[in-house]
């Protein structure tokens, strides 16, 4: 399950990956995608599906809830224990309360009850796709803040949550026993190196660089 890097993701296509033991029902799907201009690929099983497809790539998984070897909650454990966020959308032929709250809580995008229309699935599809799109866009300006704050020194970042913080030059350079001056010229290389024209741009990164685990990119927000 090799993941993509941004940049080769951003010439691929999502996939709907299509995971049901039902052969009929597999290739129902993978018609009903393809014709509404979506790529599809289907398994036969999760072992297969675990040990084959992509996850890393755009895209949704549409799975049985229900399958002979191993339950559609297994998988999805399975998926979240390797780092995968792929969107799932489960399919089951019950109406299983237990199963689909443990399915939500573990983040699945929907929980389909067969027999299901065609619209209602592809409309569930599209906006799992939209989902991860989301997800992509935000992973990828999280990557770009931590790649930005991992050029500053320590001193460098030390100036930057003062002055994001609202302090004046004059007493960020008191709380870290600097001079006024010395101050400025961090908060100048800060600045360029951070890309923001304005304090109110540093300071909406420094706040979205605070809900990063500081082990990621080394700021303690």
């Amino acid at each position: 399950m090799a993941a993509l890097s941004p940049k080769a993701e951003a010439t691929v296509e999502p996939i709907v990956y299509v995971v049901d033991d039902d052969e009929r029902m597999r290739e129902s799907l993978v018609d009903l995608f393809m014709a509404s201009h979506k790529q599809a690929s289907a398994f036969a099983s999760g072992t297969e599906f675990l040990k084959a497809a992509d996850t890393g790539r755009p895209g949704c998984i549409v799975l049985d809830l229900q399958m002979p070897n191993s339950s559609g909650l297994a998988i999805q454990h399975e998926l979240i224990t390797s780092g995968s966020r792929m969107p799932i959308i489960f399919l089951t032929g019950h109406a299983d309360v237990p199963s689909s709250v443990t399915a939500l809580k573990a983040g699945a995008a929907d929980f389909i009850l067969k027999p299901f229309t065609a619209q209602n699935l592809l409309e569930a599809v599209d906006k799992a796709i939209k989902l991860d799109e989301e997800r992509r866009r935000v992973l990828n300006e999280r990557n770009r803040l931590c790649a930005l704050a991992d050029t500053l020194t320590r001193r460098e970042r030390e100036v930057m949550l003062l002055i994001a913080s609202g302090l004046m030059n004059k007493q960020a350079a008191y709380e870290l026993g600097i001079s006024e001056m010395t101050v400025k010229l961090h908060r100048m290389s800060v600045m360029k190196k951070m890309e923001s024209r304005s304090l109110a741009d540093l300071a909406r990164k420094v706040e979205k660089l605070g809900q990063i685990v500081q082990h990621e990119c080394g700021v303690d927000a």
